[in-house]
């Protein structure tokens, strides 16, 4: 038997539950002071009578379950009957994206970054059993998503990307390519690949070797570079806002330019294809293609194709105790009074 929620964005409305107990909670403590500058609170209680702590405090419950069923039920837990083998086939990709500030130029509309993770986005929609993994990287590299078929998780990482994440700036592809070959497991097969989306400003021969290595190991690395050859200043943002270009210490302009020669060389070097961004397209789809042509690794996982909703039952459980609790007044009622009168003498 197999069970999960449909609806788990609705498992946020616990959160909300808890901050209204927190505001309840803070309200009374701050009844029973006030009440408590009027005399004891013990005294006051027997001025009212026919009022009942333990039936609030029974409301206050009643109503507390009713919340968490009543949420429980949006969430519509899912058990499923039947369950069977599935065969899927796929290659395994990581993406190393260049996250510098020269990432920020806007030779490529809106600017180099904010496209290059547009781009990606829609190629992640076009996956199909592939899994996919994201590496960010500048003067060092780190992973930001470990290979993963969950498309929604990997979109949900992308949205996040900034120029801040990496603190060391630089464009280190060395150290890019050397994590992302770490995100793959031992199996042999040519179903691995890397793209590597950048705008190339970097000399490093070490990077080369590094594409070498991975040819060994049946990894195809390809490259995209996204910017202009000429080159273009690299604007200063502050608090959201340009505020000008950076500038180095001699007060002159920095100017950032498209390495293409390299990332030539990385591609050919591991059998990989080499494509030039543009504001139209950055070349995804032609990498894809360039995939698709490998060995897909087959993928057997075990789902579920029949499940039966729960939710009723929540539902059913939180109407009933909705409807106690209508009927449950605060007041003491007779049988109360008797039923709290017998646990005194039995206590006494």
């Amino acid at each position: 038997m197999l069970w999960k929620f449909q609806h788990k964005e609705f498992f946020y409305l616990f959160i909300v539950l808890a901050i209204t107990i927190l505001v309840i909670v803070a309200n009374e403590i701050r009844r029973k002071k006030v009440i408590s500058r009027l005399g004891e609170i013990s005294m006051i209680q027997q001025l009212m009578p026919e009022s009942s702590l333990e039936k609030k405090r029974l409301k206050f419950l009643l109503w507390l379950f009713a919340s968490i069923f009543l949420i429980l039920g949006l969430c519509n837990l899912q058990s499923g009957n039947k369950s069977e083998e599935v065969t899927r086939e796929g290659a395994d990709i990581v993406v190393c994206l260049d996250v510098s500030k020269s990432m920020l130029a806007e030779d490529i509309d809106p600017n180099r970054l904010t496209r290059a993770v547009m781009a990606l986005e829609k190629f992640i929609e076009g996956l199909q059993g592939d899994k996919i993994g994201l590496i960010v990287f500048a003067g060092n590299a780190y992973v930001q998503l470990p290979m993963t078929s969950d498309y929604g998780a990997a979109k949900i990482f992308l949205s996040s990307i900034s120029t801040e994440m990496v603190p060391v700036q630089g464009t280190n592809i060395t150290e890019a390519i050397s994590k992302a070959m770490e995100c793959f497991d031992e199996e042999k097969g040519r179903n691995k690949s890397i793209i590597i989306i950048t705008d190339g400003e970097s000399h490093e021969e070490e990077a080369i070797k590094k594409s070498e290595e991975a040819a060994e190991k049946q990894i195809m690395i390809s490259t995209i570079g996204i910017g202009s050859e000429q080159g273009v200043p690299i604007p200063d943002i502050k608090n959201g806002k340009k505020t000008g270009f950076k500038k180095d210490r001699e007060g002159n302009t920095i100017i950032t330019k498209l390495n293409i020669k390299l990332l030539q060389d990385i591609a050919k070097s591991s059998q990989g294809v080499f494509v030039k961004a543009t504001s139209a397209n950055l070349g995804l789809g032609l990498i894809m293609k360039k995939i698709q042509e490998l060995e897909k690794k087959k993928i057997e996982t075990t789902i579920a194709t029949d499940f039966n909703d729960q939710f009723r039952i929540f539902f059913f459980i939180a109407f009933f105790i909705l409807i106690f609790d209508l009927f449950l007044s605060e007041r003491k009622s007779q049988m109360w009074k008797k039923l709290n009168l017998f646990n005194e003498s039995k206590s006494s």
